[in-house]
Protein backbone atom coordinates (compact mmCIF):
# COMPACT_ATOMS: atom_id res chain seq x y z
CA UNK A 1 0.00 0.00 0.00
CA UNK A 2 3.32 2.47 0.52
CA UNK A 3 4.59 1.86 -3.02
CA UNK A 4 0.46 2.79 -4.34
CA UNK A 5 0.65 5.30 -2.10
CA UNK A 6 3.93 6.85 -3.35
CA UNK A 7 3.50 5.90 -6.87
CA UNK A 8 0.27 8.44 -6.58
CA UNK A 9 2.31 10.91 -4.94
CA UNK A 10 4.77 11.50 -7.45
CA UNK A 11 2.40 12.48 -10.52
CA UNK A 12 3.65 15.85 -11.94
CA UNK A 13 1.25 18.65 -11.14
CA UNK A 14 -0.41 19.42 -14.19
CA UNK A 15 -3.25 21.77 -14.61
CA UNK A 16 -7.32 19.64 -14.20
CA UNK A 17 -5.75 16.74 -12.48
CA UNK A 18 -5.78 16.26 -8.86
CA UNK A 19 -2.66 15.66 -6.83
CA UNK A 20 -3.42 12.67 -4.51
CA UNK A 21 -0.65 13.00 -1.91
CA UNK A 22 0.93 9.84 -0.27
CA UNK A 23 -2.09 8.94 1.66
CA UNK A 24 -4.42 7.70 -1.53
CA UNK A 25 -5.18 4.21 -0.15
CA UNK A 26 -6.15 5.72 3.31
CA UNK A 27 -9.01 7.52 1.88
CA UNK A 28 -12.12 6.18 3.40
CA UNK A 29 -14.84 7.67 1.63
CA UNK A 30 -14.38 8.44 -2.22
CA UNK A 31 -17.07 10.62 -4.30
CA UNK A 32 -17.83 10.62 -7.53
CA UNK A 33 -15.62 13.23 -8.86
CA UNK A 34 -12.35 11.54 -7.00
CA UNK A 35 -13.08 8.96 -8.86
CA UNK A 36 -12.90 10.74 -11.84
CA UNK A 37 -10.11 12.27 -10.88
CA UNK A 38 -7.86 9.17 -9.95
CA UNK A 39 -8.99 7.40 -13.59
CA UNK A 40 -7.05 10.23 -15.14
CA UNK A 41 -4.06 9.42 -13.37
CA UNK A 42 -4.23 5.63 -12.41
CA UNK A 43 -2.76 3.99 -15.23
CA UNK A 44 0.45 6.41 -15.41
CA UNK A 45 0.84 5.69 -11.48
CA UNK A 46 -0.05 2.22 -10.99
CA UNK A 47 1.97 0.87 -14.18
CA UNK A 48 5.37 0.46 -12.73
CA UNK A 49 4.19 -1.52 -9.86
CA UNK A 50 2.31 -3.91 -12.49
CA UNK A 51 5.33 -4.57 -14.59
CA UNK A 52 5.66 -8.68 -14.59
CA UNK A 53 1.68 -8.46 -14.14
CA UNK A 54 -0.02 -8.54 -17.76
CA UNK A 55 -3.29 -9.33 -16.76
CA UNK A 56 -3.37 -7.10 -13.32
CA UNK A 57 -2.57 -4.53 -16.01
CA UNK A 58 -5.11 -5.25 -18.60
CA UNK A 59 -7.84 -5.41 -15.75
CA UNK A 60 -7.10 -2.14 -14.72
CA UNK A 61 -7.01 -1.02 -18.58
CA UNK A 62 -10.44 -2.88 -18.87
CA UNK A 63 -11.58 -0.88 -15.93
CA UNK A 64 -10.65 2.83 -17.18
CA UNK A 65 -11.96 1.54 -20.13
CA UNK A 66 -15.34 0.63 -18.42
CA UNK A 67 -15.43 4.62 -16.77
CA UNK A 68 -14.99 6.18 -20.05
CA UNK A 69 -17.22 5.02 -22.64
CA UNK A 70 -20.13 4.56 -20.10
CA UNK A 71 -19.73 8.20 -19.52
CA UNK A 72 -20.65 9.07 -23.07
CA UNK A 73 -23.36 10.91 -23.69
CA UNK A 74 -25.16 8.22 -26.50
CA UNK A 75 -23.89 4.79 -27.61
CA UNK A 76 -24.20 2.78 -30.70
CA UNK A 77 -24.53 -0.84 -31.27
CA UNK A 78 -21.08 -1.18 -31.49
CA UNK A 79 -19.95 0.40 -28.47
CA UNK A 80 -22.03 -1.54 -26.45
CA UNK A 81 -20.62 -4.63 -27.80
CA UNK A 82 -16.86 -3.14 -27.03
CA UNK A 83 -18.11 -2.47 -23.77
CA UNK A 84 -19.09 -6.04 -23.63
CA UNK A 85 -15.25 -7.08 -24.33
CA UNK A 86 -14.45 -5.30 -21.71
CA UNK A 87 -16.77 -6.45 -18.70
CA UNK A 88 -15.09 -9.59 -20.26
CA UNK A 89 -11.77 -7.97 -19.11
CA UNK A 90 -13.17 -7.46 -16.35
CA UNK A 91 -14.86 -10.50 -15.10
CA UNK A 92 -11.87 -12.61 -15.91
CA UNK A 93 -9.35 -10.94 -14.24
CA UNK A 94 -11.15 -9.40 -10.98
CA UNK A 95 -10.07 -12.48 -9.14
CA UNK A 96 -6.30 -11.44 -9.45
CA UNK A 97 -7.04 -8.68 -6.78
CA UNK A 98 -9.28 -10.71 -4.40
CA UNK A 99 -6.59 -11.52 -2.06
CA UNK A 100 -5.52 -8.36 -1.38
CA UNK A 101 -9.88 -7.42 0.02
CA UNK A 102 -10.17 -8.06 3.25
CA UNK A 103 -13.34 -10.31 2.03
CA UNK A 104 -12.54 -12.91 -0.37
CA UNK A 105 -15.55 -13.34 -2.47
CA UNK A 106 -16.78 -11.61 -5.33
CA UNK A 107 -20.08 -11.47 -4.11
CA UNK A 108 -18.93 -8.87 -1.48
CA UNK A 109 -18.10 -6.44 -4.42
CA UNK A 110 -21.46 -4.78 -4.84
CA UNK A 111 -20.52 -2.30 -6.98
CA UNK A 112 -18.49 -4.49 -9.68
CA UNK A 113 -21.62 -6.86 -10.10
CA UNK A 114 -23.82 -3.75 -10.90
CA UNK A 115 -21.20 -3.10 -13.56
CA UNK A 116 -22.66 -6.22 -15.34
CA UNK A 117 -26.19 -4.53 -15.35
CA UNK A 118 -25.16 -1.31 -17.45
CA UNK A 119 -25.03 -2.74 -21.44
CA UNK A 120 -29.05 -3.86 -20.70
CA UNK A 121 -29.94 -0.24 -18.79
CA UNK A 122 -27.77 2.07 -21.47
CA UNK A 123 -30.04 -0.30 -23.98
CA UNK A 124 -33.44 0.18 -22.34
CA UNK A 125 -32.59 3.78 -20.73
CA UNK A 126 -29.96 5.46 -22.65
CA UNK A 127 -26.90 6.97 -21.52
CA UNK A 128 -25.44 6.64 -18.24
CA UNK A 129 -23.34 9.28 -18.42
CA UNK A 130 -23.24 11.60 -14.98
CA UNK A 131 -23.97 8.19 -13.28
CA UNK A 132 -21.92 8.97 -10.24
CA UNK A 133 -23.70 8.36 -6.70
CA UNK A 134 -22.88 11.74 -5.43
CA UNK A 135 -26.04 13.78 -5.36
CA UNK A 136 -27.86 11.40 -4.03
CA UNK A 137 -24.99 10.04 -1.62
CA UNK A 138 -25.08 13.42 -0.38
CA UNK A 139 -28.89 13.17 -0.02
CA UNK A 140 -28.38 10.18 1.99
CA UNK A 141 -25.93 11.81 4.12
CA UNK A 142 -28.43 14.71 5.20
CA UNK A 143 -31.15 12.00 5.84
CA UNK A 144 -29.34 10.37 8.26
CA UNK A 145 -27.80 12.86 10.54
CA UNK A 146 -31.75 14.21 10.40
CA UNK A 147 -32.67 10.78 11.33
CA UNK A 148 -30.20 10.54 14.03
CA UNK A 149 -30.07 14.15 15.25
CA UNK A 150 -34.36 13.05 16.23
CA UNK A 151 -33.43 10.10 17.97
CA UNK A 152 -33.24 9.61 21.76
CA UNK A 153 -28.97 8.53 20.63
CA UNK A 154 -29.98 5.07 22.27
CA UNK A 155 -30.56 2.11 20.51
CA UNK A 156 -30.88 4.75 17.59
CA UNK A 157 -30.98 2.46 14.65
CA UNK A 158 -34.80 1.06 15.31
CA UNK A 159 -35.70 5.09 15.82
CA UNK A 160 -34.17 6.49 12.27
CA UNK A 161 -35.99 3.51 10.57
Amino acid sequence: MDRIDERFSIIPHFSNIRQFGDKHTRVKQWTGAKYKDMVKVWLAALAPLLKGHQDHFKFIISVTDFILITSYHSHTETMLKYLQDVLSGISSNIHLFLPYRKSHSMSKIPKIHSLLHYIECISEMGSADNRDTEISEAAHKNLIKDCYRSSNKINYIPQML
